[in-house]
């Protein structure tokens, strides 16, 4: 059995989804915590690609680095962007938008900043409602990037 792990690893890298569809394209996706470069593609397609033969198995191969705007997938792609501004759509349909700031076996918090109206206070002020979300109950999150 074809194991790829140990070069992932060693790229300092996870896996993020392996697919295998019915046309025998084989798609796999790497992240990091650092960067996942086009040499590390290249490495992990040759170890795998050297374990089948192209004689008697017809597969296109895709390694590639997930998708910046992508959803995330594994528990690792939260830890990742722990402290960035993150977007969620619970399972119920609700977007959040804010802070990711604890991330735990299962669940993340996400501290979103409302202006409200606080009492003794004349004008609105701002406050961090933390909100917590179990794996589960998202339907997808990911990150918010401002080109400000």
């Amino acid at each position: 059995m074809l194991t790829i792990q140990p070069l992932v690893e060693q790229k300092n890298a996870f896996i993020v989804d392996v697919i295998v569809k019915s046309s025998n394209k084989i798609i796999v996706e790497l992240d990091s915590f650092d960067k996942v470069t086009i040499d590390d593609c290249v490495d992990i397609s040759r170890l795998i690609e050297s374990n089948f033969n192209r004689d008697t198995e017809d597969y296109e191969l895709e390694v590639s680095s997930a998708g910046l705007s992508s959803p995330f997938k594994v528990i690792e792609q939260y830890q990742k962007n722990l402290g960035k501004e993150i977007e969620t759509v619970t399972k119920e349909g609700k977007k959040l938008t804010g802070i990711l700031s604890h991330i735990s076996e299962k669940s993340f918090k996400i501290d979103i900043k409302k202006t409200e109206k606080v009492e003794g206070k004349k004008k609105r002020q701002e406050i961090i409602e933390t909100i917590e979300i179990p794996f589960d109950k998202a339907k997808f999150t990911k990150v918010v990037f401002n080109f400000k």
